[in-house]
């Protein structure tokens, strides 16, 4: 990783901690009420709800620690993307665990945001806001049926 990656991954996480002190605990649906959600990808460069794109994410603990990770954007709230974050790991293999500590996933299959081609799962319960400048590359554009698919899954989740 070069000097400006690190600069940019350093920007990213420092904008992260001063808005998650600005806002509720993160990982928490903000009080704004449901979220204005739309299916809009553009190839422009900048992310766009309906595409997966790569950013910082604080971890559940709230401690500053987090990781560099992929985000599926839903919607915005005022000048902030609402996105919800992926993994490669399998949680159904722990699902009563999970769901003992609240939290929810939905498969999502496979595509070009991970170059291992790895499936990948989205977290439901935790709906992220995020600051567009601290996103740092588009991973893909998802299709309209599993963003559909995603979105009423979080929508029952989390009562919005």
């Amino acid at each position: 990783m070069g000097r400006g990656d690190r600069l940019v991954r350093l920007a990213g996480q420092v904008a992260g901690l001063v808005r998650s002190a600005l806002r509720p605990a993160a990982g928490r649906t903000p009080s704004a009420g449901a979220p204005d959600v739309e299916y809009r990808p553009r190839a422009d460069g900048r992310p766009d709800p309906g595409e997966i794109v790569w950013t910082w994410v604080p971890y559940d603990e709230g401690d500053g620690r987090g990781k560099d990770r992929p985000v599926l954007v839903i919607g915005r709230r005022g000048d902030d993307l609402l996105g919800l974050m992926l993994t490669s790991k399998d949680h159904d293999r722990d699902a009563a665990d999970e769901a003992r500590h609240g939290r929810a996933w939905t498969d999502l299959g496979t595509g070009t945001w991970d170059p291992r081609g790895r499936p990948s799962e989205v977290r439901l319960d935790r709906l992220l806001e995020l600051d567009p400048a601290a996103v740092r590359r588009e991973g893909a554009a998802l299709d309209l049926a599993r963003f559909d698919r995603v979105v009423a899954d979080a929508r029952r989740v989390q009562g919005w």
